[in-house]
């Protein structure tokens, strides 16, 4: 079962917990981020969250 991960919501500027989130990794200057991603609750735009390397393998 995944853990609540408390977001931000920069539009709305409030910050919120979900248990329904994924894991998306990005490359910039050869460094690996890793990132939880959910849908924010007062609009259609998504909420994204940096995470550690070992809480996104584990949760992968």
């Amino acid at each position: 079962m995944k853990e609540e991960v408390e977001f931000f919501d920069v539009k709305t500027r409030t910050k919120f917990k979900s248990k329904d989130w994924r894991i998306e990794t990005k490359e910039a200057k050869g460094r690996t981020r890793y990132f939880a991603v959910t849908k924010s609750p007062a609009g259609p735009h998504e909420a994204w969250r940096i995470v550690g390397k070992d809480f996104a393998l584990k949760n992968m």
